[in-house]
């Protein structure tokens, strides 16, 4: 199950419209995450969207390489920390994750703040 396909991608405009106005959301640095419970007829648990600022990163390499990095992470341990607690309650999400750090990091780092962040999500989805 790790796999990252289309359908866990998070790209309907207004969608992504009523999770920045009505959504909740947390620092986990060098991450920042959105999220909303949604109770469409979502065919994933959760829906995801990265982003990367682009007045802090100038080149799309480097943005490009951020979200890379990141996805990697969430792809490898979306299953067992976050998809667990979802089915066992019964809900669906979508949220966002953006990159506030200031300087590109190495894939270990992002990987161990994607972990703390998806067990922070999972623990707020439960209260």
């Amino acid at each position: 199950m790790h796999t990252f396909k289309k359908e866990e991608r998070l790209g309907n405009k207004k969608l992504i419209d009523e999770l920045y106005h009505n959504g909740s959301s947390f620092l986990c640095y060098p991450f920042k995450a959105s999220w909303l419970i949604v109770d469409g007829a979502q065919v994933v648990p959760a829906q995801i969207l990265f982003s990367v600022s682009k007045k802090r990163y100038k080149r799309a390499v480097d943005r490009n390489l951020i979200k890379r990095r990141m996805r990697e992470a969430y792809r490898l341990n979306k299953q067992q920390q976050l998809y667990e607690v979802l089915n066992a309650a019964d809900k669906k999400i979508v949220f966002s994750v953006g990159y506030i750090g200031k300087e590109i990091t190495a894939y270990e780092f992002i990987e161990k703040k994607m972990q703390k962040l998806l067990t922070q999500l999972s623990t707020e989805l439960v209260k």
